[in-house]
């Protein structure tokens, strides 16, 4: 990532004091916040730095490498006048790239269309469009139960251990746009190890998914301030694709902990008042300048949707992590340990996993007529299996009424059969089908979430297809 050049360079000898990755330089002048800075040392290599706290008397400056051996005194500190920005445009597809936009796949610096800041700004809510368009991830318990709609922001909350990044990277080779569009994902991983990337780069490549999509690979090993970094050259490179191409753009970020706890580390380093455990009172604004660059633009064609992976730290989903995340995002799939543990994939619990946008991207001809009612149908039956399934352990299967017996035959089935898919795809019309055959096993006075019409329908449907064979 090459900066943009901007007023003249300003060369300071010495600084005031370090703090682990920190310089303290006293009276600079004109310094600007995100500005990149030169640090020379005789006798060592010259290291990479940014400015991220101006003050009248004081500016920090992040220094992006190991600061071991780094005498501050001694230390000559250049201020170059440039601003991080990033190449953006179409011949970025199909490209791997470090988290700052360095290539990873052995091919040259991508020229680009133009250059663009990093820190780009929410979307303004006047010129939003509200969120109205399915989008198809080829995972049932998403596409079925949760659906994820154009511009919107849907994370998914997983645990150490669970495979929530390995569902990020399903979804990039499995997602598609509703009527076929231009369709992109960006995918920026935060703080992974080498392997993850080794597996990401090569799964990627073997699948065609890879010529419309972009790979931001940010690894444990690099500077911390990198992973700040990441997601915002990532985001910008999105806003390109959609609103200058016309683009759907998929934007999945793995992971947001990674991201939160660097954040806290350089807070830490700046000695500044933490707040819940330990993280900088600011987050949750920091978080929002992330999440709030989705959504549908009302004058262009292109949109920006973000599907975030959270690893809740010990499961705990009152983390400030996952919880001021839920606060900012428009609902969240959580991952289930105990589903995790029964061999089903993708484990995604239900129950308490929402989208909140779901209403406005199913239905008429963004899925099927009747997808609300049926997915309400399948979770009041589940809801109930999942409480027989306790009272089981009490008083015996003997001991359940005929209805909560029949829901919780209905429970193992719908686990097995619906939310369980392996790493194939799946496409709606067969979830929908799916579902349905679950639902066709119960009595017919037990579907009370279903309308007499859409039963009729059903039916109907059901006849004709007879009839066609």
């Amino acid at each position: 990532m090459r900066p943009a050049r901007l007023p003249t360079a300003r060369t300071y000898s010495g600084a005031a004091s370090a703090a682990g990755p920190l310089l303290f330089v006293r009276s600079t002048r004109r310094a600007q916040l995100g500005e990149w800075v030169q640090i020379e040392l005789e006798g060592q290599p010259e290291r990479r730095g940014q400015v991220i706290d101006v003050g009248t008397e004081v500016t920090v400056i992040q220094v992006f490498e190991d600061t071991l051996g780094l005498r501050p005194a001694g230390a000559k500190i250049t201020l170059t006048g440039e601003t991080a920005t990033t190449t953006v445009g179409k011949d970025l597809l199909g490209r791997a790239l470090s988290g700052t936009g360095a290539p990873l796949d052995g091919l040259p610096s991508s020229i680009g269309e133009t250059r663009r800041p990093i820190w780009g700004a929410p979307i303004n809510p006047v010129r939003r469009q509200r969120p109205s368009d399915f989008i198809e991830t080829g995972v049932s318990a998403i596409d079925g139960m949760n659906t994820l709609v154009r511009g919107q922001k849907l994370p998914v909350f997983s645990a150490p251990g669970l495979p929530g990044i390995e569902l990020a990277a399903d979804i990039v080779e499995n997602a598609r746009p509703s009527r076929g569009e231009p369709f992109a994902v960006v995918f920026a991983a935060i703080g992974i190890t080498e392997r993850e990337t080794q597996t990401f780069v090569s799964r990627f490549r073997e699948s065609e998914v890879m010529q419309r999509t972009v790979l931001y690979l940010n690894q444990a090993s690099d500077p911390t301030i990198e992973r700040l970094l990441t997601p915002r050259v990532a985001l910008t490179t999105a806003e390109h694709l959609a609103f200058t191409h016309g683009f759907h753009v998929l934007v999945v970020m793995a992971d947001i902990t990674h991201y939160a706890e660097a954040l806290r580390e350089i807070a830490a380093a700046r000695e500044e008042i933490p707040g819940r455990r330990g993280y900088p009172g600011y987050m949750y604004t920091d978080l929002a300048s992330l999440f709030e660059r989705a959504g549908v633009l009302e004058s262009g064609e292109g949109s920006v949707t973000q599907l975030p992976i959270v690893t809740l730290p010990d499961g705990d989903m009152t983390h400030p992590i996952p919880d001021l995340t839920g606060y900012i995002t428009e609902g969240q799939i959580v991952l289930s340990r105990e589903l995790h543990q029964r061999g089903v994939y993708p484990p995604v619990d239900v129950l308490p996993s929402l989208s909140r946008l779901m209403n406005a991207g199913i239905g008429g001809s963004n899925t099927v007529p009747e997808h609300r009612e049926w997915a309400d149908q399948l979770y009041a039956v589940y809801a109930r299996g999942r409480e027989a399934k306790l009272m089981a352990a009490i008083v015996g299967t003997e001991g359940l009424a005929p209805g909560d017996q029949h829901a919780l035959d209905f429970t193992d089935s719908f686990e097995q059969r619906l939310i369980h898919q392996g790493r194939q795809r799946r496409a709606l019309t067969d979830t929908i089908e799916i579902g349905w055959s679950l639902l066709e096993t119960l009595p017919r006075d037990e579907l009370i979430r279903m309308s007499e019409a859409t039963l009729q329908a059903r039916s109907e449907r059901d006849r004709n297809g007879e009839d066609a064979k």
